[in-house]
């Protein structure tokens, strides 16, 4: 089965996109920072109009899985999504 990887990058564009969207903003008023840690996951915390948000790994999955969608044309699903930790967070997509 063919995969996607999405960088670091990408996953932040994605949160980003959505965040905008979901917040009617533009996309440059919304900062986005990844983070992972052994007791709660992958989580993002995001900051728009000086207001700070954190969103939970499933928040972050429906960004990439919209982004996914929007950006490369491809229908993917919550199974076909894992996010890995290297030197850098990943999201694998599997297509």
């Amino acid at each position: 089965m063919p995969t996607t990887v999405l960088s670091m990058d990408e996953i932040i564009n994605a949160i980003c996109l959505h965040m905008a969207e979901r917040k009617a903003v533009r996309v440059e008023d919304v900062q986005v920072e990844l983070s992972w840690e052994e007791d709660t996951g992958y989580s993002a915390e995001v900051w728009i109009q000086g207001r700070s948000q954190y969103l939970v790994e499933s928040n972050i999955t429906e960004a990439i899985l919209r982004y996914m969608h929007s950006e490369y044309g491809i229908r993917a699903y919550r199974e076909d999504l894992r996010l890995e930790l290297d030197e850098e967070i990943t999201a694998i997509v599997s297509t």
